[in-house]
């Protein structure tokens, strides 16, 4: 039993060294993507074109592709459950 409870102890220890690991990496590397957009910000200015612009279009698509999606799949369930219910019988009985 007190042998379990070490492995798990160790186990937890090496879960909390690993996520301190991954918290370190995720934020270095949101660090490096801030510094890429403002060095491709600074390019697109002096290339003349309006960088804000084409990120804020750029967000529209993605949020238009994702709300499509989220449709299809809305109906992709939709269309399922009709199925499903349509397949079960029904009991035409009176009673």
């Amino acid at each position: 039993m007190y042998k379990q409870v070490q492995k798990l102890q160790d186990r937890i220890t090496g879960l909390e060294e690993e996520m301190d690991e991954t918290h370190d990496t995720v934020t270095r590397m949101d660090h490096q993507l801030t510094e890429q957009r403002a060095l491709l910000l600074a390019i697109a200015e002096e290339q003349g074109i309006d960088g804000e612009e084409i990120l804020a279009e750029a967000a529209i698509d993605e949020a238009e592709l994702a709300a499509e999606e989220t449709d299809e799949s809305t109906a992709s369930d939709a269309s399922e459950s009709t199925a499903n219910t349509a397949s079960e019988p029904t009991d035409t009985t009176a009673e």
